[in-house]
């Protein structure tokens, strides 16, 4: 069951409010009342980011200078 909590409170307890969705509870936040947004917990990021796991190559006319030409087309 989701809780409801008003901004005035959230605003008070947001490190406790945080600790519950981590926790994974739903939480909405209300003004006046009225619903107005929710706070869930993010889903787990699986396995962790390398850099460079990526094939291929880039080879040296990457680095080259590019033609007049095309560097006048990125100026206009």
């Amino acid at each position: 069951m989701e809780a409801v909590v008003n901004v005035h409170v959230a605003k008070t307890q947001l490190s406790r409010l945080l600790e519950r969705a981590h926790a994974g509870e739903e939480i909405v936040l209300a003004k006046s009342g009225k619903p107005y947004a929710r706070l869930v917990p993010l889903a787990p990021i699986e396995g962790k980011r390398v850099p460079g796991g990526l094939e291929g190559q880039v080879d040296d006319s990457f680095f080259e200078d590019l033609p007049e030409s095309e560097l006048a087309a990125w100026n206009n």
